[in-house]
């Protein structure tokens, strides 16, 4: 999670020289600046990841056959996507303490609002309609946290810390999704949707004071934001940034058909139940928060980002092809369903693994004065993917069955190879 700005709290950087911050911060401020802005990016996380995960309870309190199903939990993808950019845009005119706060607050009204109008009782059902709308509108607005993302971690640490520091920004997505996973779907079915939107409106509420509490920008003294400015064009007319971020989106989708369609996988064809499913997707959550962070200090100390997303990439594509194998093997040989939910986190965590040094990458191509636009555009073509594949995977597997989701999603980590940029 990035830190949060208010011009008026600290020197611009464009500021007249002698002009000092309001604010002093100490020399490891930097640090706690980064532990709050993980916490507040884990609240929404466990509302994109932790929601799809309660996707066997959904079906059966909401009434919903799977197309059903996959359309509302596109929807809540799609709100992500459309926001993406105008809020990170935002976020390089306004800062990112104001978009982050005002994202936050307003997701925690509306998850409330959810809790007490958008859930099932013996009295009526919410139609999909309704549910899709609501999940379109958290999306919507959810997207603001994303926007404001990595901005001032460009700031707050020099070349050497980065990777380090954005790999552990991007533990707060697994950090969350796996929170999610693991309590989300037992609290649906023990007290019922109610209290999941009630969860998650109280995090965001705590996340937005946390906000509003700690994270700023640092001075302009402190020299991060210097080091981190990059001239070249803006990041919308750099083909370069156009290529990570296409590449960043693909290499998401088999991770969003792990997220969202992972436990109806193993709860439909492997026979797993609710404490199988949940753990499996919270042993994908806690393996990608340890690799995210060992990979950011290893590309630091090696210089070596594009090698190795281009590495993560071609062991996403394999791991897939394991369980696409596995999957055909067990319909002759029963005993390899035992296999499947192990093969699901090996393929999780090795898609999950890269995201904290291709943000890193694509925040030092842009610039720091252009991190909002740059990552929002990357973070758009990833929850595009988390608006198609839930949709699409339905249709999958009426025609293919689950070898052709896991297949597809093999070719969609191999199409990621060639497009991340080779080394400088």
């Amino acid at each position: 999670m990035s830190a949060i700005v208010t011009r008026s709290d600290c020197q611009r950087p464009d500021a007249p020289a002698g002009v000092s911050a309001r604010r002093a911060f100490g020399p490891n401020h930097r640090w706690k600046v980064l532990g709050i802005g993980v916490a507040a990016n884990a609240g929404f996380s466990a509302t994109f990841s932790g929601i799809p995960a309660t996707t066997v309870a959904m079906r059966q309190g909401y009434h919903l056959h799977n197309a059903s199903l996959g359309l509302a939990l596109g929807l809540l993808g799609l709100g992500v996507a459309l926001s993406e950019l105008p809020w990170g845009v935002l976020t390089d005119r306004w800062g990112d303490r104001r978009v982050l706060l005002t994202g936050l607050g307003a997701t925690a009204a509306w998850l409330f609002i959810m809790a007490m109008l958008v859930v099932p009782t013996k009295m009526a059902v919410p139609g999909v309609t309704l549910l899709s709308a609501s999940l379109l509108v958290a999306g919507l607005l959810g997207g603001s946290v994303n926007g404001s993302s990595g901005r001032a971690i460009m700031g707050w640490f020099g070349e050497g810390e980065r990777g380090f520091a954005m790999s552990i920004r991007q533990t707060a997505v697994p950090l969350g999704g796996g929170l999610g996973a693991l309590i989300l779907p037992s609290l649906a079915l023990a007290f019922g949707f109610a209290a999941v939107f009630g969860l998650l409106a109280v995090v965001s509420a705590l996340s937005a004071w946390f906000a509003w509490r700690w994270l700023h920008e640092p001075p302009a003294e402190s020299g991060g934001y210097a080091a981190a400015a990059a001239s070249g064009p803006a990041p919308l007319r750099n083909i370069e940034v156009w290529r990570m971020s296409t590449a960043i989106g693909l290499l998401c989708f088999p991770q969003v058909a792990v997220l969202t369609f992972a436990s109806v996988f193993l709860h439909d064809f492997a026979g797993m139940g609710t404490f199988v499913t949940s753990a499996s997707l919270a042993a994908v959550q806690a393996g990608a928060m340890a690799m995210r962070v060992w990979s950011g200090r290893f590309t630091d100390r090696h210089g070596n980002r594009r090698p190795f997303l281009k590495l993560c990439s071609a062991l996403s594509a394999f791991a897939f092809l394991a369980l696409w194998l596995l999957v055909i093997g067990a319909a002759g040989a029963p005993w390899l369903l035992a296999l499947l939910p192990l093969m699901v986190v090996v393929a999780g965590i090795s898609v999950s693994a890269w995201h904290g040094v291709a943000y890193t990458e694509l925040a030092t191509l842009a610039g720091a004065g252009h991190v909002g636009t740059a990552l929002s555009l990357a973070n758009s073509f990833v929850f595009i993917g988390f608006c198609l594949v839930p949709i699409a995977i339905p249709w999958l597997l009426v025609v293919f069955a689950w070898p052709g989701v896991w297949l597809a999603a093999a070719i969609c980590a191999a199409l990621a190879w060639p497009i991340f940029l080779r080394p400088a």
